[in-house]
């Protein structure tokens, strides 16, 4: 999920960018992995043979309706909790001096976020019901705790918290909707969820300050609370959970000796390490600084060790092989990744680029931001209607992919003088391009995989997502940080770069003299251009997706409501 901030002499463009990283044997186990590993694949061979167009019950009209509104405002909350802080750091900071904690403030709910979307994959095969409610419950806990919380660390441990329940909501949602409307008609369904994540990030800059301004920065954690209070009651009330068919009516007991735990052992330390790697490399730590480098080796050995455990492991892996394997899977994470790495760059670094050059402050660069999210939305909306009424799906991510890497290429044509009806046409030919192809993946994946794969696959989907935003934003700050210093080098040599850093954007005018800011306008308008390559490279690198998924049209199933 754009990165503005109203910025405090004490917050830098690198804190602020920084919000926003050996198998036992069986016995060891306790589980009889030979006879659980054959009873699962005996699972996945009876569902296959089931007729394609089994009939499943869905519920009827007004209980959708419920259900719709109650995952959309849980995604709405995941999307502007990844936000809404950027505004409110500088009123935190002052309120704890915690200058130093800034980039843990983000850091915290990130890494939770990531290492634990795909052990969710696993949990939603036990109960889409429980578990849902649980994370949506986890986040509140963690929502509450940030809100009241009387110093930093009980802060950041309340982020930590609510990003442990954000890893599941986002990909419950999609798992939901797949229980409650046929596949047919679901890509309209499943557009919305990015239309309205796209909304709630630019949102939430904007209301982070108004509230920061007019209330208190603990209401960025208070507005949750009854949003999503309503979501788990509408959840609660009104989806029925699915009905495993009897081939996989495990007990509990043996669904729970399914999982993974030393895969889970090796995973989460392994995301860990690279987002630390990612989080500090080039802000805190030189990229070749031996800390740097050692969270890259740990983050390899680890994954490694991972992927060897999840081929021994088999039906009964975090991440089966099986699924993996499938060409639609991997296919769609090299769509899935790259788009969102692509997004995220632009999402962080338009808004430096209008408060630096145009002088906007953070609420102003969030409404100049409106193009981008408004055609990214419009793109959704197109797609979803499109492919619901077509049933092909692979037009649109081409499409995407040419829209994206044409828009972004645009974009790095950006002067400081630059017209208002190019940087706006810009932000729009690359939000249509990002509406159009955002959420394809997660649609090819659904038509690909039996519906007892389609948690694990969807939650692929939105880890190479997450990991492709970090990635996005922390090599297009390594970019942006270091041209801004060489340039400044270059074109102002009597100002101190560092100095010019900690300014921020939105301070340059008041601090710095009339005749230096032609050299500093330059040098940030070639430093946030430099970022934006990254977007434009990852752009490119969604072609390889868009080619490989197969031209498979989706699939129909008999469409059944229930009151």
């Amino acid at each position: 999920m754009g990165n503005s901030a109203t910025h405090s002499d004490q917050v830098t463009i690198a804190d602020l960018t920084a919000v926003n990283a050996t198998p036992t044997t069986p016995k060891t186990t306790g589980v009889d992995l030979a006879l659980l590993d054959a009873e699962l694949k005996n699972v996945k061979h009876d569902e296959k043979a089931r007729n394609p167009e089994e009939e499943r019950q869905y519920p009827g009209p007004l209980k959708l309706a419920a259900i719709l509104i109650s995952l959309y405002l849980s995604v709405f909350l995941v999307g502007l909790d990844q936000t809404i802080l950027i505004t409110a750091i500088p009123k935190i900071t002052a309120k704890f001096n915690s200058i130093n904690d800034v980039g843990w403030y983000g850091s915290a709910y990130l890494l939770t976020l990531a290492s634990f979307q795909l052990l969710f994959g696993r949990l939603y095969n036990l109960s889409v019901k429980s578990v849902f409610l649980t994370t949506v419950a986890i986040f509140e806990v963690g929502s509450l705790i940030c809100g009241v919380a009387p110093n930093s660390v009980t802060l950041i441990v309340g982020r930590a918290i609510a990003g442990l329940g954000s890893a599941g909501i986002f990909s419950g949602a999609l798992i939901i909707i797949a229980h409650s409307v046929p596949l047919e008609r679901r890509p309209i369904y499943t557009t919305f969820i990015a239309a309205i994540w796209g909304l709630s990030a630019v949102i939430g800059p904007l209301l982070g300050g108004v509230f920061t301004d007019k209330v208190s920065w603990r209401w960025c954690f208070y507005i949750n609370l009854p949003i999503g209070g309503l979501s788990i009651l509408f959840i609660a009330a009104f989806f029925q959970e699915p009905k495993l068919p009897a081939s996989e009516s495990m007990g509990l007991l043996k669904r729970l000796k399914t999982f993974d735990p030393i895969g889970c052992l090796l995973f989460i330390p392994a995301i860990i390490c690279l987002l630390l790697a990612l989080e500090w490399g080039g802000h805190r730590y030189p990229w070749n600084n031996g800390r740097i480098i050692a969270l890259f080796v740990l983050f390899g050995v680890l994954i490694i060790a991972f992927g060897f455990v999840q081929v021994w492991m088999g039906e009964l892996a975090t991440l089966p092989p099986r699924i993996v394997k499938n060409r639609n899977v991997w296919s769609s994470v090299l769509y899935a990744g790259p788009i969102i790495c692509a997004f995220f760059t632009l999402l962080f670094y338009l808004p430096i680029w209008f408060q630096a050059i145009k002088g906007d402050n953070a609420v102003d660069s969030g409404v100049r931001l409106l193009p981008f999210i408004v055609a990214s939305t419009v793109g959704s909306l197109i797609a979803g209607v499109l492919v619901q009424r077509t049933g092909y799906y692979n037009p649109f991510l081409i499409a995407g992919t040419i829209l994206m890497a044409t828009g972004s290429g645009l974009l790095t044509t950006f002067e400081p003088d630059i017209s208002s009806s190019r940087f706006i046409g810009y932000q729009i030919i690359a939000g249509l391009g990002m509406g159009l192809g955002s959420q394809i993946p997660a649609l090819a994946v659904q038509n690909a995989l039996p519906m007892s794969d389609i948690p694990v696959g969807i939650v692929v989907i939105t880890f190479s997502q997450s990991v492709g935003g970090a990635l996005g934003v922390s090599i297009g700050n390594s970019l942006f940080v270091n041209n801004l210093v060489q340039n400044l080098e270059t074109l102002v040599p009597s100002l101190d770069p560092h100095f010019v850093l900690s300014l921020g954007p939105t301070n340059l005018v008041a601090s710095i003299a009339a005749d230096l800011l032609p050299g500093v306008y330059q040098s940030y308008n070639s430093a946030v251009v430099t970022a934006f390559h990254v977007s434009v490279v990852a752009s490119v690198i969604t072609v390889l997706g868009a080619l490989l998924i197969e031209w498979k049209k989706l699939s129909k199933s008999v469409d059944i409501h229930v009151a």
